[in-house]
C-alpha cells in the first residue's frame, strides 16, 4: 500500500464520516415527524437494492455471493445492525446528535473488552487500562449520582453494545467469509428484519419529507460506497482513527440545525473516550 493510497483513504474515511453524520441528522428529522420503524425499514430498502446491485457485477454474480460457512451468524449480524440503528435514531430523537454520539463513540471500547472472552484475542494490561479510562469518560458524560442523570441516556450505550456484537460477529465470519459476503447479508437480512417489523408502522408521507427520505437513501448508499472505496485504497488500521471524526461533524450538525448545546462534562468525557479509543486502536496495530 503506497503512502499516496494511504492519503487518499484518509481523505475518503473523513468524506465518509461526515457523510454518515449528515444521514444521523436527516434520520434526526425524520424520526420526529414519523415512525423510527418506517424511517428505518425504508432507508433499508434503498440500501439492499443497492447492496444487491453491488454483489450481483460482482464475478460470480449472487450465486457466489450468498454462499457462507456462517449462514446463522450472518442472519444474527444482519439483523442486530438493523436493531441497533433503530435504538441509535431513537436516542438521536431523546437526546440528540450530540450527546448520543459522544456516548456510542466508546463501542471501539466494548469491541477491544469482549474481544478476549469471545474470540480469544489476547487483551493486554495497557489495553485494559485504556478500556477503565474510556468508561469513565464514559461516566463523566453520564454523570451518575449527580442529580441530573438521565435513563434515557442508557439508550446510546446499548447501542454501542449491539455494534460492538455486531463487529465482534463480523470479525468472527471473515476467517472464512469475505467481505463481500458479509456486506451482502447485512443489506439483505436487514432489508428483511425492518419490512418484517416497519410495514406494521407505514403511514402517509408528505411531498417534502419524501425528498428528505430520499436524500437519507442516497446518503446512505454514497457512504457505504466511499467506505468500500476507503478500504480499497488504505488498510483499516491506518484510517480506523479518522472515523472519530464522526462525533465532531454530528455535534456541529446538531448544533446549527436542531439548537443543540454541548455540555462541559459531555465534551470533557468524550475527549477522553476518543483518547483511550485511539490509543486502543495504536496497541491492535502494534501488536499484529
Amino acid at each position: 500500500m503506497t503512502q499516496n493510497n494511504t492519503r487518499l483513504g484518509i481523505i475518503l474515511m473523513c468524506l465518509t464520516t461526515f457523510v454518515f453524520a449528515m444521514q444521523d441528522g436527516i434520520s434526526r428529522h425524520l424520526a420526529s415527524e414519523y415512525n423510527v420503524y418506517l424511517v428505518v425499514m425504508i432507508r433499508y430498502w434503498f440500501f439492499a437494492a443497492f447492496v444487491i446491485a453491488i454483489s450481483a457485477r460482482r464475478p460470480g454474480g449472487l450465486r457466489k455471493i450468498i454462499q457462507t460457512k456462517h449462514l446463522a451468524l450472518q442472519i444474527i449480524r444482519g439483523a442486530l445492525l438493523a436493531l441497533e440503528i433503530i435504538v441509535t435514531v431513537v436516542s438521536f430523537t431523546i437526546l440528540g446528535l450530540t450527546e448520543t454520539h459522544a456516548i456510542f463513540i466508546c463501542y471501539p471500547l466494548i469491541i477491544a473488552a469482549l474481544s478476549g472472552p469471545i474470540l480469544g484475542e489476547r487483551v493486554g494490561w495497557r489495553r485494559w487500562a485504556a478500556i477503565g479510562i474510556g468508561m469513565i469518560g464514559v461516566l463523566i458524560i453520564l454523570q451518575p449520582g449527580f442529580g441530573v442523570f438521565s435513563p434515557a441516556a442508557i439508550i446510546p450505550l446499548v447501542g454501542a453494545l449491539m455494534f460492538a456484537v455486531y463487529g465482534l460477529l463480523t470479525r468472527y465470519v471473515a476467517s472464512s467469509d469475505g467481505s463481500a459476503v458479509s456486506f451482502f447479508y447485512t443489506g439483505t437480512v436487514g432489508m428483511v428484519t425492518m419490512t418484517a417489523i416497519g410495514i406494521w408502522y407505514w403511514e402517509p408521507i408528505n411531498p417534502q419529507n419524501w425528498i428528505w427520505m430520499g436524500i437519507l437513501c442516497i446518503s446512505g448508499v454514497l457512504g457505504h460506497w466511499l467506505l468500500i472505496k476507503t478500504y480499497d485504497h488504505a488498510e483499516a488500521s491506518a484510517v480506523q482513527p479518522f472515523a472519530y471524526l464522526q462525533l465532531p461533524f454530528a455535534a456541529a450538525l446538531g448544533m446549527l440545525a436542531f439548537g443543540e448545546t454541548l455540555r462541559v462534562n459531555v465534551a470533557i468525557g468524550a475527549v477522553i473516550v476518543v483518547g483511550a479509543g485511539l490509543f486502543t486502536l495504536w496497541r491492535e496495530r502494534n501488536a499484529t
